[in-house]
């Protein structure tokens, strides 16, 4: 915890207690269903495959995304349901919330590659993080999304 009361955790679904999960659904609700007058099952069946990271202010859910293994929504490690509560944006939480996450798949996944579906408006935020865009725009949930992917290059164990 640092000396905001600001602190991130991390969990696999059957880890989350009943709480925590109605504070999850409470925020993407919140965001994705209210803010974004968007429509659409929230409760789409990967949460029980994801590692939920959560940014929590004291007690308060405030920043929040799913993890998921190479090979479950794409062949690369994935990144989803990306949010922040209105009261914390413009802050560098979402930055912050991404660099977790980013760190996080290599923790868990050891993985260097990582794909998200962006929405358009944040194509510049996701490349400032290392995201190239690949493919056309296309249209989920009548929002128009970028698929992007995450490269890391890591040092060649050769001795050259």
């Amino acid at each position: 915890m640092n000396d905001k009361g600001f602190r991130w955790d991390i969990k696999s679904f059957d880890a989350l207690t009943a709480r925590e999960v109605y504070d999850i659904l409470s925020l993407r609700d919140l965001v994705f269903v209210v803010e974004q007058h968007c429509i659409y099952l929230d409760a789409d069946g990967r949460d029980q495959a994801a590692f939920h990271l959560m940014g929590l202010q004291g007690d308060r859910l405030v920043a929040y995304c799913r993890l998921f293994a190479p090979g479950i929504v794409y062949h690369e490690a994935s990144i989803g349901r990306v949010v922040t509560h209105p009261s914390v944006r413009r802050t560098g939480l979402g930055k912050e919330l991404m660099i977790q996450a980013i760190c996080q798949i290599r923790n868990l996944f050891n993985a260097d590659r990582i794909r998200i579906s962006g929405q358009l408006y944040l194509k510049t935020f996701y490349s400032n993080l290392g995201f190239k865009p690949f493919g056309d725009v296309y249209l989920e949930d009548d929002i128009e999304h970028i698929a992007m992917v995450r490269i890391e290059e890591r040092p060649s164990s050769d001795q050259s």
